[in-house]
């Protein structure tokens, strides 16, 4: 699994906390779309890691590969891939709450 969108989320995150004194401009807004574009990569990232599984075990079913090594490890990618993409996705619904929270 690629771990460059992972650190390009975090480091998005990091950017958009120290920089919360600036004002709505076309910089935060292409920070924004940077952020939605390497969440929709990890999205797509973790569909792969998906299939990849679901391949690895047709494989060994049917008796292609008899590595289970080969299987656990594609399983346990999928799984800690889906397993980040959804603690970003509950992060980002959290903070969409706050904000929908705040009162002028």
């Amino acid at each position: 699994m690629n771990i460059s969108s992972i650190q390009g989320v975090s480091s998005l995150f990091d950017n958009m906390y120290t920089e919360d004194s600036k004002k709505l401009t076309g910089a935060n807004t292409e920070t924004f779309e940077a952020l939605l574009n390497s969440a929709m990569g990890m999205i797509q990232e973790a569909e792969d890691a998906t299939n990849q599984a679901e391949q690895a075990e047709l494989e060994y079913m049917l008796g292609l590969n008899d590595s289970v090594t080969d299987l656990l490890v594609a399983q346990e990618k999928a799984n800690m891939a889906i397993q980040y993409t959804v603690a970003v996705k509950n992060a980002v619904t959290q903070a969409y709450q706050e904000i929908m929270q705040i009162q002028f």
